[in-house]
């Protein structure tokens, strides 16, 4: 039972975060200030991007959405 627990907790972080940091994205596109991001190829600007590079590489992506989000506002 308690490493079902030990497994959940993060998962749900991590979960949680990432549909926060899509409607957060979402709430911003819609005011017309758009979260973005861009090095060479790589352009984050949608909300679904950066929602699925958080669920890919959360500990990068997380503190780069809020980076970026303090800048765009």
């Amino acid at each position: 039972m308690r490493s079902y627990v030990t497994t959940l907790i993060p998962l749900a972080v991590l979960l949680g975060s990432v549909g926060w940091v899509y409607q957060d994205a979402s709430a911003h596109a819609r005011r017309g200030i758009h979260i973005y991001f861009s090095v060479e190829s790589i352009e984050l600007s949608k909300p679904a991007t950066w929602a699925l590079g958080c669920l890919c590489l959360w500990i990068v992506f997380l503190p780069l959405y809020l980076t970026c989000r303090r800048q765009a506002s």
